[in-house]
Parts: C-alpha cells; structure tokens; sequence
C-alpha cells in the first residue's frame, strides 16, 4: 500500500496557521501593537486605511532588531519570550507563540524596517504570501516599522468575508481600546485615511480612560481599590445612574492584558444587584494582578480567554470589592432603621436655646357681647378676635318679596337656541355605522371579530409593525415629518459613540431627527419625529447607538433596518397600557393596512384567529 501522509509545506501550514491568528485586520492590530509593547516602546502609531484591508501599518521606538533577528522573526515558532515549557508558567509579555508575524506574512504583503539604537543603520525586508523578496540595509529611525498591505489578497475567499471599512474599523478601535487602556504609560496615536482619531499622551489610568471615551466620563467613574494576598485590585466603575443597555464599556485586565470572563462579569453584576434596571449594563475598567503562575493564558488562540487556580475566591474578593467601593463613595443609600426622624432637628434651630410654649387667655372675652366689629384684644405674645354679634340675622331678608315683584311672568320667558338644519346627507347615503367589535383583553391583546370568528391580536407587536413599515417608508422616500424643539437638546457621548452618529445620521434626518451642531464629544438636536417624546431622546439614541455596535452593519439597507427596528421596538405600545375604542379599532385597521401583518419585525406572531368553528369544538 502507498503511503498516504505527507508533510504539508511551509507556505501551506503559515496559511492554515493564520485562520487561527488571523481572523480580520483587527487580529494583525493586536499582533502587531502588542510586539511593540514587548519591545519597550513608549510611543506607538498606529495607521490604517481602508478599515486595514488596504493597509495596516504600526510605527514605534522600541528597542529594533538586528538583521539576523529581523530575517529569523518570520520563521514559525521563533520567538525571543521563552526558551523552555516552564516559561509558559511566568510570563509577562505579550506574544510569546512566534506564529503571529509567520502567519502574517503568509497572507499578505509585508514591509519590515527596523535598526537597535546601537547600530548606525538598519534592516529592510519585503514578504509576499511567505517568500522573502528583498532584503536591504536602510536609513531608519531607532525602533521598529510593520506595514501589513493587502490582506487576504492570495485567499480571496477569506476577504471576501470581510465587512464594510466601517465595521472593520470599529473592530480595530476596539482593539486599539483595549491595548491603549492596559498601558497608559505609553503614548498611542491612531490614524484612519489621514485623519488623526486618537492622540493618547503618557497618564494615569483615570486619564487615559477619559481621554479615550471623552471628559463627561470623568463624572461617572468611581474608584475601586482592593489587595488582597490572592489578587490586587485598582481601576473603576460605572456609577449606577450611568448604566446602559449596551456592554460596551467593559473592561477586564489581568498582569495589563484585556481578557474577556463571563465568570467575573457576574461577580460585578451581582454587586449591582438592586441598583440598576434590568437589561441595563455597568461600566467596568478593572485592573486585575494575580501571580502569573496561577494563571493560563494559553487556552484560547487569541489569548482573550484564560483560566484561573482559584475562580471562586477571585469572584468573592471582586464582588465584594466592587460593593464597597458603591458603598464608600455614598453611591448606595444608606438606610439607619434605628433612627427616629420625629427626632432630627431642623439646621437653623440647632443653636436656638429651648424656649417652653405658652397659653394665653382672654379672661374678659364674651361671645355674645353685641359688637358691630371685631375687637382686637392684644396680649403680650397672641392676639385674639372677638366674635361679632349675629343677632338680628333675619331683617337681612325684609323686602326680598318685593324685589320679586308680581309682575314677573315666566311663561313669557324666550330661550336662545342654535337653529336645526337638516343632515347633509340623504336617507338613502347617510354614511354605514361601523359594526367591528373591539375589546382589550388584560392590557396586552386586542380582540376583535370578523366573518368567521375572531382574531386575538398581541397589541406590542402589532404597532411594532405599523412604525417599522412607517419608519422604513420614511427613511426611503426622506418625507419624514419633524417636531422643532423650542430650546435645543444637547448630549454627549464618546468619540466611539460619536464615529456610530456620524454614519447613521443621514438616515436620523430622514427619521426626522434635525441636527445643528455635530461635536467632538456631543451632539446639539434641534427636532426629533412626532412620536417621540424630548425627554426619551437621549434613551432613544443610546438603544441605537447600542443595537448598531451589536450587530455591526455595513450596507445602507442593513443600517436603515435596525434604525427602524430599534425605533419601532422603543416608541410602540408596550403590554400594561390601556387602549381606548378607538385607538384599538385603529391599531387593528393600521396593522391590516400593512404588507407583512402576520409576523412583527422581529419575525414573531402578532396574532391568531380563532375560527367560530374551533369554539362549537369547545362545547362538544
């Protein structure tokens, strides 16, 4: 029998090696900043064009390599962090595989230009798809150059399943937060198609946090401390009134690399039990440092993910953290049961002395003294009125009959009335009665009958319906109607935040919203659509805001659906509210009017008929 099993070449096994390593432009950012950590620099660029498709390209003054080191780094497996299997157990760098620049290389154009600060010259090296093309000495500055162009490009199917240049970049800031965050002590700077969008200079962890997500963060944040002999404990959170409907602002780092732990996430949630609505999330930025022997950062290909010695004592010791920190800084109300508030003296009496109450009476005071006018007695602290005299009341009444006079006949008496006209309409074209039977079953459904039975319709989804068919219509034929405000509403958001704005605003002008000022860090809106309210605006925009990052959309059809879905979802009829007649036979008459009245937006039933057949059944 032939054998069968042959060794794959290199070329190939870089390829299969970088679906691991690689899975968009934002895996070659975090590659490639986290190299320049581990090289010691203090100042990072970052440059991307085209959402990195085109180039990704990351500049620092690290210490460089030399030429043997610059050839070798490509080599799978070739790495400087460790030299034997017990290093995997304490490390402190970044990348330690030695597969990321491999498998870079692999699947792209690649541009290396490096010099140490001892040589006087330094090393350039051109990659394409794993084979070297040239390699030169050249004029550098100290430190190191990485540009990444045409990613993808021997793997057209793998590009082909990359998104827009606006998802893709939101992917990349994500990774530049994520990085940027952990090491404030660096200085970043972050550029797209030219435009400077992050200028990060050396901080503390506070200022880094509001220089990235902007200064209004600064208020919201409260610090949490906490070291213990198992973990040390430093960063901040979000204070309750500040939650969200979206996770964005969430950050776990562990010895200052961002990890991702549903487990410890719970452990910040639960401390907040009680504080926050449901379906609200807190912002979190917690810096974690643990031993890094008790850690194994090597179970996950992209490092995200790792696993800890001792996970319940780390959730107790965070959870608690986290409540203390709520309940220093007087975020939680605190509540005394043992305390009489009848006791509280008021501020402005507590350096009065004690003064005892005093009754006074008027010994001389007689109620049916005849007096025409009150007579005021006066003591030495009260005052008192005497009673006037109510005799002789019934001689206010003589005459009276008089007044009437005999004369006075209302049989003559002529009343004022509108003049009676005749309908407007025929017996024969007076206008039908509406006959349709309309009944709200416990605040959620509406019940109405037709020729063979009846429909139960949920009344929620049903409007959900009619404003996503309106909001789409709207968006489309950009003939929205607007409601001006008589003072404008300004809010702030981040600079993330205001990148999401930005690209959606054309299809909020066709909802009806009306923009005068598009900040830095905040937004002024001068109009919002009919139905909704000023003060749910701010709410309004954070849920769109949250359901666009969540679901990352490109394509102009993609973003005009979830605006309307996110509209309709947040102004419709919720279940609980009361329906008057007519509002329900206008529900029903608008949901029938629709062109996909069986199923909501969000492709569940809005109502079922329950035939005249179906209720003899019952009876059999």
């Amino acid at each position: 029998m032939a054998d069968i099993i042959k060794l794959l070449p290199d070329h190939v096994a870089n390829q299969i090696a970088a679906g691991e390593v690689v899975q968009r432009p934002a895996s070659v950012v975090k590659e490639l900043i986290e190299n320049a950590i581990d090289a010691k620099a203090s100042s990072i660029k970052l440059i991307i064009k085209e959402g990195g498709k085109l180039l990704i390209q990351v500049v620092d003054n690290g210490v460089g390599m030399s030429a043997t080191d610059a050839r070798i780094s490509f080599e799978r497996h070739a790495t400087s962090k460790i030299r034997n299997a017990e290093d995997l157990f304490n490390l402190d760098t970044k990348g330690f595989r030695g597969e990321a620049l491999a498998s870079i290389a692999a699947i792209a154009h690649v541009e290396l230009q490096t010099k140490p600060e001892a040589e006087d010259v330094g090393t350039h090296i051109k990659i394409e798809g794993s084979k070297v093309i040239t390699q030169d000495v050249t004029v550098t500055p100290k430190g190191t150059s990485f540009a990444v162009k045409n990613l993808f490009f021997n793997i057209p199917a793998r590009r082909n399943f990359l998104k827009s240049n606006q998802v893709e970049l939101r992917h990349i800031t994500d990774e530049f937060h994520r990085v940027a965050l952990a090491h404030p002590n660096i200085q970043f700077q972050f550029y797209n198609n030219g435009n400077e969008l992050f200028n990060l200079p050396v901080s503390n962890y506070r200022q880094r946090i509001v220089n990235i997500f902007g200064g209004k963060t600064n208020e919201k944040l409260v610090p949490v401390n906490e070291e213990t002999q198992v973990v040390k404990i430093e960063g901040f959170i979000s204070k309750p009134e500040f939650t969200k409907k979206s996770r964005g602002e969430q950050f776990f780092f562990v010895n200052n690399r961002f990890i991702k732990s549903p487990y410890l996430h719970h452990a910040i949630t639960s401390a907040f039990e009680g504080l926050i609505k449901p379906g609200h999330f807190p912002g979190y930025f917690l810096y974690l440092e643990v031993d890094p022997a008790s850690v194994d950062i090597n179970i996950h290909p992209t490092k995200t993910e790792i696993k800890f010695d001792d996970e319940h004592t780390l959730y107790a010791i965070l959870r608690s953290a986290v409540k203390h920190s709520l309940g220093q800084f007087n975020v939680i109300p605190a509540l005394d049961f043992e305390q009489d508030q009848n006791l509280d003296t008021p501020y402005e009496y507590q350096k009065k002395a004690v003064e005892l109450p005093k009754v006074e009476v008027d010994a001389n005071f007689n109620p049916f003294a005849e007096t025409a006018t009150p007579k005021k007695v006066s003591t030495n602290n009260s005052v008192n009125y005497q009673k006037p005299s109510t005799k002789g009341w019934e001689n206010m009444y003589v005459g009276l009959e008089s007044k009437v006079g005999k004369d006075t006949n209302f049989s003559s008496v002529t009343f004022e009335s509108d003049s009676i006209t005749s309908s407007i309409f025929d017996e024969d074209t007076a206008p039908v009665e509406v006959t349709t039977t309309t009944f709200q079953l416990r605040r959620k459904y509406v019940v109405t009958t037709i020729k063979s039975g009846m429909i139960v319709i949920d009344q929620s989804r049903a409007h959900q319906r009619v404003l996503y068919e309106k909001f789409l219509k709207d968006i489309t034929i950009k003939e929205a109607v607007s409601q001006q405000l008589l003072f404008p509403l300004v809010i702030s958001f981040s600079k993330t935040d205001m990148n999401i704005i930005k690209e959606i605003k054309e299809s909020l002008i066709n909802i009806g919203f009306a923009f005068s000022k598009l900040k830095e860090e905040e937004i002024e809106i001068t109009g919002v659509p009919l139905l909704v309210a000023e003060s749910e605006v701010g709410i309004l925009i954070d849920q769109l805001i949250a359901d666009y990052q969540e679901d990352f959309v490109g394509d102009s059809f993609s973003q005009t659906d979830i605006l309307a879905k996110t509209l309709s979802k947040s102004l419709a009829v919720k279940t609980g509210e009361v329906l008057d007649k007519d509002s329900q036979l206008a529900l029903v008459n608008d949901l029938f009017a629709c062109k996909e009245p069986m199923v909501s937006p969000f492709n569940k039933t809005i109502y079922v008929t329950i035939t005249e057949n179906d209720i003899d059944k019952k009876f059999i």
